[in-house]
């Protein structure tokens, strides 16, 4: 397999430090944006892998924000399912996707409301022979975390096993120690729109928010949810009355 994504220089020169609770206690459709450009590692037993962040999606639960998001997880309340949404920030909230792959969210907001950020895609920096163990589906190595399935397992995160792991202390969880690293000085350029495949109004411009490094070959493809095209197209019937 062989496609190198990027220049490692601009990675290089960035400035890094490890992700605080303060940072991470904002709401999430505020924290979002800040999380492009970071890295997460994870160290499973012998094997370390790591991802420079480049796609992600905002998530809040019922109570959370001004704006219910009927898109959530969390949107109609705690449930056993959710628990870790509402806890503390600076988790990873890690759940099963279609009952397969496991995604994992960064836990964001103030304790007691529910919020995540899906780390929808990345460029593995590290590892890169493990997460092609990992993902042999993969035809390039752009395709190894581009997704939010294929990040999880890139990684080697796994449903109930790494859920609630903490990126911020490095508290082993499952066998494995996770860590995120922010950028100290943000990027300058983001791009915002509708989340991916978000079904109804919240997968329409009226919830803008998904947010990725503009041109980055690793960021996954739109595509409407069920019914948000529909839900989309009669939003924009409604503003042109």
């Amino acid at each position: 397999m062989t496609d190198q994504l990027s220049d490692p220089a601009p990675l290089a020169a960035a400035a890094f430090h490890v992700a605080t609770r303060e940072e991470l206690r904002p709401l999430p459709l505020e924290v979002a944006p800040r999380l492009l450009g970071g890295i997460l590692t994870v160290v499973l037993g012998d094997d370390t892998v790591a991802l420079r962040i480049t796609e992600v999606e905002a998530y809040h639960g019922k109570g959370t924000g001004p704006v219910p998001d009927p898109g959530s997880h969390a949107r109609m309340g705690y449930t056993q399912r959710n628990a870790t949404m509402w806890g503390e920030p600076g988790h990873l909230y890690v759940y099963l996707s279609h009952g397969i792959h496991s995604c994992a969210n960064v836990v964001c907001g103030p304790e007691g409301e529910a919020g995540g950020i899906l780390l929808r895609a990345g460029e593995v920096t590290a590892g890169l022979e493990i997460a092609r163990t990992r993902r042999p589906a993969a035809r390039t190595d752009r395709e190894l975390a581009r997704g939010p399935g294929r990040l999880g397992d890139a990684m080697g995160l796994r449903h109930a096993l790494h859920d609630g792991i903490d990126v911020v202390d490095g508290m082993p969880r499952g066998g494995a120690v996770a860590s995120l690293l922010l950028r100290d000085e943000p990027l300058a350029e983001v791009a915002a729109g509708p989340r991916v495949g978000i079904a109804g109004v919240a997968g329409t411009d009226a919830f803008p928010w998904r947010f990725w490094i503009p041109g980055d070959r690793t960021v996954s493809p739109f595509r409407w949810g069920r019914g948000a095209a529909e839900a989309a197209a009669s939003l924009r019937l409604d503003a042109a009355r």
